[in-house]
């Protein structure tokens, strides 16, 4: 709507069927393809916009004295140590935790193919998530001077100013679509999978799998379709909510899992369950302006203990093969068939 100058809501609806396309087509391989070339387009443009900025408007020094003179607070070394302050920073803090519960995250870690090559995952995750979130504060501070009209309301989240190239738009549209065609797959297989093929249909198919997983992609794509159709709505306060959540509800579990063998499975309900339930109550409420992903990721933490302590242990067959994923031991598995 912005590089071409259509209806938004048309330029919506054709985003949603390419999403919808490739992900209907190639599935979690064709995700993960686009998802790499999408997020070199942001990791560029993320970069990038910040830098022009600063040229576009005279340089860094110039920037700085904008703020300096505009918004003085900004650029205020000494931390606030008011109480609204000290719970500010936490619940800035805390968005850090809620990586942990992210499916569409976690996913890609989980279909790795060489478990050695989880420390340069690691390595290549921690740089980009440093200077790309670098970059957006930079992005936030040099819009405040470049942007000539303070934008309000939901305008206030498009920063990127008129000199921005066809390059960064498309990254914006990049940003869009990989995290929407996760969210799709990630749904798909676990309604599929998780739900269907495990509580429904045992003896499912393959081929009814697929159909199934299918329409998730279709219901849930048209879901957010109607909640994207508010033109006033706010992105960022959606996307902390949702964070919240899934953090909250699935962050200490998988942790847990994978650093405490004493978790059972009653444990890791009652820490989802109770997680989620907070993130929702404290939403509501908002006690104190603090993030709910605070109270919610601890209030998990806890539930998964007691529970897991009131529990009986786990089988001695799990908790071998916990041991074996600690301490990287191989489990080998030798098949014969008739003719060996």
């Amino acid at each position: 709507s912005t590089v071409i100058g259509i209806d938004a809501t048309v330029a919506m609806y054709i985003a949603a069927f390419i999403i919808i396309a490739y992900t209907f087509l190639g599935g979690f391989m064709a995700v993960c393809w686009t998802d790499f070339i999408q997020g070199c387009m942001m990791f560029l443009a993320i970069v990038l916009v910040p830098v022009v900025g600063m040229i576009a408007f005279g340089g860094c020094d110039a920037v700085m004295t904008r703020l300096a003179t505009t918004a003085p607070n900004l650029l205020e070394m000494a931390p606030d140590t008011t109480t609204t302050g000290i719970i500010g920073i936490i619940s800035a803090l805390a968005w850090g935790v809620g990586y942990f519960g992210q499916p569409h995250i976690l996913v890609r870690f989980m279909a790795i193919g060489d478990p050695t090559e989880l420390k340069k995952s690691k390595h290549i995750a921690m740089t980009w998530v440093v200077i790309s979130l670098a970059a957006a504060v930079l992005v936030g501070l040099v819009g405040k001077v470049v942007v000539p009209t303070p934008l309000t309301g939901a305008d206030s989240e498009k920063v990127f100013p008129p000199f921005a190239s066809g390059l960064i738009l498309s990254a914006v549209l990049a940003a869009i679509m990989s995290t929407a065609s996760s969210q799709l797959l990630v749904t798909a297989s676990a309604i599929s999978k998780d739900f269907y093929h495990t509580f429904i249909r045992k003896n499912a198919s393959e081929k009814e799998l697929i159909y199934v997983s299918r329409l998730t992609v279709l219901v849930v794509a048209a879901c957010a379709i109607v909640l994207a159709l508010n033109p006033n709505s706010y992105i960022l306060t959606m996307v902390s909510y949702a964070w919240a959540g899934f953090g909250a509800a699935f962050g200490p579990t998988i942790l847990l899992s994978l650093y405490w063998k004493r978790m059972t499975k009653n444990g890791a309900l009652a820490g989802i369950i109770v997680g989620g339930l907070t993130v929702l109550i404290w939403k509501q409420f908002a006690w104190f302006g603090l993030y709910e992903i605070v109270p919610g990721f601890l209030f998990s933490l806890i539930a998964i203990y007691i529970v897991s302590k009131l529990d009986g242990e786990p089988s001695q067959e799990i908790q071998d093969e916990f041991e074996q994923a600690i301490h990287h031991t191989p489990k080998i598995i030798v098949l014969h068939n008739e003719e060996e």
